[in-house]
C-alpha cells in the first residue's frame, strides 16, 4: 500500500516561512553542500530538482545559467519559490510543478542532474524511497549526476537532547527509530514525519538503480548541531573553517555523527 503523504503536504503548507529560513539557520549545512555541488554538477546543462521547497538553491542553480524543473510536494512551496525567482529575475530558466517525489511523470526531458533534496528523509517505506530514486535516475543522460539528502539516524540526537530531552522516555517511540529509523507507523499524524537513515543504507539504495557513487558526505561534519558558532564566522576566518569542515566532511568518523547526510553518484556513460 502508498503511504499517505498528504499530513507533510499539510506541514509543509503551513510552515512555508519555517522552511524559508532554514538554510539561513543551517548556514553550514548549505555551504558545504554547495560545495559538492561546484565539485560535481556539470558546468552547464538541464537539472532536475526533486524537493526544491522555497528556492534556495533553484536560484541559485538558475542565476548560474543552468535550466532547472523544480518539483515539491506543497503548493505554497512552490509560490514562494517563484516570488523569489521573479525577485532575482531567473523565472525564464525555471520550470516550477507540483508533484509527488514518487510520480515524476509530468516532468518532461532528460537532465544532467538530479537533485533530491528533502523527499528521501520523509518517505518512511523503503518502496517509497526506491521509487524516487528510480523516478529521477530514468531522467537522467548518460553520465548524469545524482545528489541525494537524507536524514542521519544517529546525528539528530544532539538536536533532541537540546530541544526534546524528555524523548528518551518514550521508550516504544525510541526502540522503533532506533530499529526502523521513524516513529511507530500507527502513531498519530501531525508535525514532522521523517525517516533517518543509516550511512550504510544508502549507496544500495542508488546503485541498485545503476549508479556509481562518488561521494557521501556528513554535511554538518564535526559540529553536528552547533549552527550558532558557525553562523556568526565571517570573512577569512569562516572560509577557512568551511575548508576544513569540508576536507573531514567523508571522513567514515564524522559522516554518520551529521544530522544531514549527502550522497552524490553518476549514471554509467
Amino acid at each position: 500500500m502508498t503511504d499517505d503523504i498528504r499530513d507533510i503536504e499539510d506541514f509543509y503548507d503551513s510552515a512555508v516561512e519555517a522552511e524559508d529560513a532554514r538554510l539561513l539557520e543551517h548556514r553550514l549545512e548549505h555551504d558545504i553542500t554547495w560545495r559538492y555541488l561546484d565539485e560535481y554538477l556539470p558546468p552547464e546543462g538541464r537539472i532536475l530538482e526533486v524537493g526544491a521547497a522555497t528556492g534556495r538553491y533553484t536560484v541559485e542553480l538558475c542565476r548560474r545559467g543552468y535550466e532547472v524543473t523544480a518539483v515539491d510536494l506543497s503548493e505554497r512551496l512552490l509560490e514562494r519559490c517563484r516570488e523569489r525567482l521573479e525577485a532575482m529575475g531567473v523565472s525564464e530558466r525555471a520550470r516550477l510543478l507540483t508533484s509527488d517525489a514518487r510520480d515524476l511523470s509530468g516532468v518532461i526531458g532528460t537532465f544532467d542532474a538530479a537533485l533530491i533534496m528533502g523527499p528521501l528523509y520523509h518517505l518512511v517505506e523503503e518502496s517509497d524511497r526506491r521509487k524516487t530514486v528510480q523516478q529521477a535516475v530514468e531522467r537522467l543522460r548518460p553520465g548524469g549526476r545524482v545528489f541525494s539528502a537524507f536524514l542521519s539516524r544517529y546525528g539528530i540526537f544532539g538536536d533532541l537532547i537540546r530541544e526534546s530531552p524528555d524523548w528518551i522516555e518514550k521508550s516504544e517511540e525510541v526502540a522503533s527509530f532506533l530499529r526502523d529509523g521513524h516513529r511507530p507507523l500507527d502513531a498519530p499524524r501531525g508535525g514532522f514525519r521523517g525517516y533517518f537513515a543509516r550511512v550504510e543504507e544508502i549507496a544500495p539504495l542508488h546503485e541498485a538503480f545503476g549508479l556509481h557513487t562518488l561521494a557521501i558526505a556528513g554535511v554538518e561534519p564535526a559540529i553536528s548541531a552547533d549552527d550558532a558558532s558557525y553562523n556568526q564566522l565571517e570573512g577569512e576566518r569562516r572560509d577557512l573553517w568551511l575548508d576544513l569542515l569540508y576536507a573531514v566532511s567523508r571522513q567514515p568518523t564524522t559522516v554518520a555523527a551529521s544530522r544531514h547526510l549527502l550522497y552524490v553518484g553518476g549514471s554509467y556513460s
